[in-house]
């Protein structure tokens, strides 16, 4: 790859109307990140100097998701074309002397080594470096005429003849160009065409040195315009993802109902059953299994775990190894140390549950008052029968006994029984009675 200084400037000035949101439309989440941090991931693997993205509206949005990162942000007051947005970064960038790449924060799954591939080709001799693509249906998109790499022609789909619409060869609107060459050939660009726009890829027949195209599949070039074009691209991501997921070891029933986050960080040897969410911040260690309908979000699964079907763990859930959160049992910031077990039909929240304890069926950790959290803890070894209420904060000693059906709102020491309900009482024949007695009232109406 080249060793030259790189800088990357991303367009995302389109009002993004089609999306039908308050939310600018580089921000709606792919994997659970922001299109647009998408490709500035990609633009920091590849050791970007320098990064500007170009916004119009809701510049503030773009501002405060880029915060801190190192990320200038430019305006383009009125849309006027992508050559014209790109001018909007010189300000930005006018210092700097190097490569520049052309991306959009729209097209969110262009990869680094594709962005290194443009980069490699932009050789001493070549002025410029366009990505094209082949869709299946080429639409609207602009034309590219090429003979053996080297551009002839670009020409927008507007200004087009029939011939030329004819080729399948498109322009994705990504490029690359040295910052010497870039500044002088968008100075040069103008707008008579039929939309009366600047358009960024004029740059290439203004140069005094032919320019290069390298292709890519149509899919990693995706333009997300629409809540439809997102799902089709979120579609696309989460195949990949579980190709590659299977390929590290990963077992997975019924891929196509699998869909994971983008850091989603699963160990070989996990076994992971149909119909699985995951948001962002999961871990999971090798050998765990994660059955069915299950929603996982922020947390952390030890080895040969086991989760669901139907569990919910929120963020801060901690499973230690061979530990169990079976059916319709719900997780919330609480750690679960070794072989601890929480089968059934219960919520576990701000608690710590011992080495070996065995939560049953039905059991509350009463975390909230209205006002603040309380934490419960359970030590190693205990037992806490069906239907139980522990009431924050407490503690119930390593050894301990909880009888089903009782509200705990004390601590419970080590190996202790603790038994909070009333006598029960059994009296000798009293329902033959009262069902005799009932019988007869109801005839008698």
């Amino acid at each position: 790859m080249s060793t030259r200084p790189i800088a990357a400037i991303i367009l995302a000035a389109g009002q993004g109307t089609r999306m039908k949101s308050d939310l600018h439309k580089v921000l709606h989440p792919l994997a659970g990140r922001p299109m647009l941090l998408h490709l500035l991931a990609a633009v920091e693997a590849l050791g970007a100097a320098r990064k500007v993205v170009v916004v119009g509206a809701r510049r503030e949005q773009v501002e405060a998701a880029v915060a801190g990162s190192g990320v200038a942000v430019a305006v383009q007051a009125e849309q006027r074309g992508t050559a014209d947005a790109v001018r909007a970064a010189h300000d930005a960038l006018g210092d700097f002397e190097g490569d520049v790449l052309i991306l959009y924060g729209d097209v969110p799954l262009v990869e680094t080594a594709t962005m290194a591939a443009m980069l490699d080709a932009l050789t001493p001799d070549v002025a410029a470096v366009v990505l094209g693509f082949r869709p299946a249906d080429p639409g609207a998109y602009g034309r590219i005429v090429a003979t053996a790499g080297i551009i002839d022609k670009m020409v927008e789909y507007k200004d087009a003849s029939d011939a030329e619409r004819a080729i399948d060869l498109c322009n994705s609107g990504l490029m690359a160009a040295r910052s010497a060459d870039l500044w002088p050939l968008l100075a040069r660009v103008g707008n008579a065409n039929a939309a009366g726009e600047y358009y960024l890829p004029d740059i290439v027949g203004l140069a005094d040195r032919p320019s290069r195209i390298i292709e890519t599949a149509a899919d990693e070039v995706a333009g997300v315009n629409s809540r439809g074009e997102l799902a089709g691209v979120e579609a696309a991501w989460q195949a990949k993802r579980r190709v590659a997921m299977m390929a590290a070891g990963v077992t997975l029933i019924a891929p196509d109902t699998v869909w994971f986050a983008h850091d989603t960080t699963i160990d070989r040897d996990v076994t992971i059953e149909p119909n699985v969410f995951f948001g962002t911040g999961v871990t999971i260690a090798s050998g765990a299994t994660i059955r069915g309908f299950s929603h996982i979000e922020g947390a952390a699964i030890g080895r040969n775990a086991e989760v669901g079907p139907f569990a919910r763990l929120r963020p801060g859930a901690q499973l230690g190894a061979k530990s169990k959160v079976g059916n319709f049992v719900e997780v919330k910031k609480a750690k679960l140390a070794e072989g601890a077990k929480v089968n059934h039909l219960s919520y576990i929240g701000d608690a710590d549950i011992g080495a070996g304890a065995n939560i049953g069926a039905g059991t509350i950790t009463c975390n909230y008052d209205g006002f603040f959290k309380y934490r419960t803890s359970v030590g190693a070894g205990a037992f806490i029968g069906s239907n139980s209420a522990l009431v924050a904060p407490v503690t119930i000693g390593a050894g301990a006994i909880v009888a089903a059906g009782s509200t705990i709102t004390a601590d419970v020491p080590a190996d202790a029984l603790a038994l909070v309900r009333p006598l029960q009482v059994a009296k000798a024949g009293w329902a033959a009675r009262f069902r005799g007695a009932m019988t007869a009232r109801k005839a008698g109406k």
